[in-house]
């Protein structure tokens, strides 16, 4: 995007330039005398066209650093004010490029001029129009860039964190198998160890790989009807085994025969993940309930726990990836920090949302809401075969 920025900045200076010295030859009083200003600080004919149609920020100055042309965006960011360029480093190019003919590049950072936002990241580029000390200014907004690539970079390190991990601790257990070779029972015990680390890089493998396939907020290639009461269950066997291992009982309540349009698969890794958790939080001897209600035009399946809650500062940014509340006890309980971030892009994936209410030391409750099968949430009985329940 930088490059394409650098390259859109050069074509324009240079069209610029013609322009200038174009009407500089061709009629240097002609603009002066239907302005009214002295010769030299008019904007040439075709110039204030060309800055109408940037999709930049692009501001003109004039030899007193007044303002002569500025593009709408210029003005929607605060850069521009009345007739003066209110962002003092830009303002100390513009001058340095006015004293030595030289075009400069540099990135400002500009108090944020919209809402909840504290500052703007640009990408400028002041060059020298003409001979009147005139000079122009175009500013790109790379905030959201700059966001992505930052996003992408704790991505690849918290990937690289997780993996690490689990393939230290299998690298350290296979060397102690091999020092331990002449004792079967301490083989056995790390061989068992070695098992649970693999099934924890296996689980972090298929959560990157599910996340992969659905964040990108894409419609569902072949979705199709899809029973909430079988997902639930296939959802409760996944987690069934953790849970009796805390004496945590799986309650299932709500309305039955309940159908979405959607990828089953889908939406039982949602349950899973979403159950997982819930026992993962949870004290031993407590219960995890999942309900299910109608609502209108959709479905809600809630997943509620008794467990240790949510800060209230923490509930904003629980669905981010890798994200951890309390990442001791989060590493402790073998979680991969991805869970939540697929919940969140399933529930997209299905034209649906998820939302959670929290309290700490009173438990969470997550519920996902998806449009019903059919534009209405109507239960189907039992005994009616999905296929024949159109």
């Amino acid at each position: 995007m930088a490059m394409s920025f650098a390259a859109l900045a050069g074509f324009v200076v240079g069209a610029l330039a013609v322009l200038f010295y174009r009407n500089q030859i061709e009629a240097p009083s002609r603009a002066a005398a239907a302005d009214g200003v002295e010769t030299g600080a008019a904007l040439p004919q075709g110039v204030a066209s060309v800055l109408a149609v940037l999709p930049s920020s692009a501001v003109v100055l004039d030899a007193h650093d007044r303002v002569l042309r500025a593009s709408s965006a210029a003005r929607a960011f605060g850069l521009v004010k009345g007739d003066r360029l209110m962002a003092a480093e830009l303002l100390a190019l513009a001058r340095q490029v006015r004293r030595d003919g030289e075009i400069r590049e540099s990135e400002i950072d500009v108090a944020g001029h919209k809402f909840g936002q504290e500052t703007t990241n640009f990408a400028v580029r002041v060059a020298p129009l003409g001979s009147y000390g005139q000079v122009l200014v175009l500013a790109e907004d790379q905030t959201e860039r700059r966001r992505v690539e930052a996003v992408r970079r704790d991505f690849v390190a918290n990937v690289s964190h997780e993996l690490k991990t689990p393939v230290g601790a299998m690298s350290l257990l296979a060397e102690t198998i091999q020092d331990a070779a002449d004792d079967p029972e301490a083989v056995s015990r790390f061989a068992g160890r070695m098992q649970h680390e693999a099934a924890r890089l296996n689980y972090l493998i298929q959560d990157l790989i599910t996340l992969s396939r659905i964040q990108g907020a894409e419609p569902i290639p072949t979705p199709g009807q899809v029973s909430i009461d079988e997902a639930i269950h296939g959802a409760i066997e996944y987690c069934n085994t953790r849970a009796s291992a805390k004496d945590i009982a799986l309650v299932t309540g709500g309305t039955e025969g309940l159908r979405i349009w959607g990828d089953d698969d889908l939406l039982v890794t949602a349950l899973r993940n979403l159950i997982d958790n819930a026992v993962a939080y949870s004290p031993d001897h407590t219960r995890v309930v999942v309900s299910v209600r109608p609502a209108g035009d959709s479905v809600e399946i809630s997943v509620s726990d008794q467990g240790i809650g949510i800060p209230e500062e923490a509930l904003e940014r629980i669905f981010e990836r890798f994200f951890r509340v309390d990442a001791a006890r989060s590493r402790a309980t073998g979680g991969t920090g991805l869970g939540l971030a697929i919940v969140k892009h399933v529930a997209a994936a299905h034209a649906g949302e998820v939302s959670v209410w929290s309290k700490e030391g009173s438990g969470s409750t997550f519920t996902l809401r998806l449009p019903a099968f059919g534009g209405t949430a109507v239960a189907v009985p039992p005994s009616i075969p999905l296929e024949a329940a159109k």
